[in-house]
């Protein structure tokens, strides 16, 4: 599609609409929001976030070889998850079990996966 097609011809602005949005916006904390998306926009830790949602828990050493990384790298990848708030984490012992954080977290983790294959199928129609 010409990239023309894209944008609108004229200015026309729902003052209403706008208004409203921007009042809604002003409530939220779309930085923090942003930087849950950033953690998750790298390939290495959606992949871990994967894992936490299929498995609902799993030692540093096992999220390691899930990744194929060495025990450091992973370690670095769950803490980064955890300090968004994204993961969280239990000592037993001398391991270490990470899981998700919260539902919402699996169910975003979830959707993201499922739009992918819908994309998927719909790129192949």
């Amino acid at each position: 599609m010409p990239k023309e097609y894209d944008v609108c011809e004229v200015t026309c602005i729902d003052e209403e609409k706008v208004k409203r949005v921007q009042e809604q916006l002003a409530q939220q904390k779309t930085l923090e929001v942003a930087k849950i998306f950033k953690a998750l926009a790298d390939e290495t830790r959606i992949k871990i976030a994967y894992a936490l949602a299929v498995e609902e828990e799993l030692c540093v050493c096992d999220v390691a070889n899930i990744i194929n990384a060495s025990t450091a790298t992973a370690s670095h990848h769950l803490r980064l998850l955890r300090n968004l708030g994204l993961a969280k984490y239990r000592k037993e012992g001398k391991l270490v079990y990470y899981s998700l954080d919260d539902d919402c977290v699996k169910q975003l983790i979830e959707i993201a996966f499922k739009h992918q294959q819908e994309v998927t199928k719909v790129e192949r129609s």
